[in-house]
């Protein structure tokens, strides 16, 4: 597994280096095998890298092309990825690396958010396209890996753990007690987008968000049984 985290500012300020590096430092376990962070205007990324298919510094992350104006942080594996890359390559893409991340890169530069029904795979992550200014977080069909959202006027802060969040958005830890009753009475869990705190929600599995550079947008689903 990998920890991904991020900030999108809806005054499209700078993120200031600190508040990225406080996320970070929460998901180290996540990604013992490296760290990166990526800055634009109003928005930044932070990552922990667990190394798994392609162990060289080509597919370190966060995945940025300049070129085409993309940043991605990726967490989990695309199973087909070796089938899209090839469908890709047919397409005219060139590849810099050998693993799953730059496929999914490519996929999206290929075919934007209807990339997604094409994975198959478990995952999470989230693409700054900055040509576009938008910014797509989305969960694989079960959510098998997790994505936590905080939105706000201010914008929108995420990262696979909730404690990455809290970490710069400490007002939030405010206990979410009907989350909490429905767990502790029924043992439901991750049902609906509500998680244990309050102004933290859970990207549902099967659902994506594509937000604009001011944080607006809903999330769609885009697969179902």
């Amino acid at each position: 597994m990998c920890g991904i985290s991020g900030i999108l500012r809806a005054d499209g300020e700078p993120v200031p280096p600190g508040l990225v590096d406080a996320m970070v430092a929460t998901l180290r376990h996540r990604g013992p095998d490296g760290q990166g962070t990526y800055f634009a205007p109003g928005i930044a990324f932070g990552h922990t890298r667990l190394a798994i298919i392609d162990l060289t510094a080509a597919s370190d992350q966060p995945f940025i092309d300049d070129e085409a104006g993309l940043a991605l942080s990726f967490n989990g594996e695309i199973y087909n990825y070796i089938e899209l890359r090839e469908e890709l390559q047919a397409l005219g893409h060139a590849f810099r690396s050998a693993g799953d991340t730059e496929v999914l890169l490519r996929a999206y530069q290929q075919w934007g958010a209807a990339c997604l029904p094409r994975l198959n795979g478990m995952f999470a992550f989230a693409l700054w396209d900055n040509r576009k200014r938008t910014l797509l977080l989305a969960r694989d069909r079960f959510g098998e890996k997790p994505l936590y959202i905080a939105r706000s006027p201010r914008g929108v802060v995420f990262a696979s753990e909730m404690k990455a969040i809290l970490a710069v958005r400490p007002e939030l830890r405010e206990p979410n007690r009907k989350a909490m009753y429905r767990y502790l009475s029924r043992g439901d869990l991750d049902q609906d987008q509500e998680s244990f705190f309050q102004g933290i929600d859970s990207l549902p599995g099967g659902h994506y968000l594509e937000l604009d550079h001011q944080g607006r947008g809903e999330a769609r689903r885009y697969w179902e049984p």
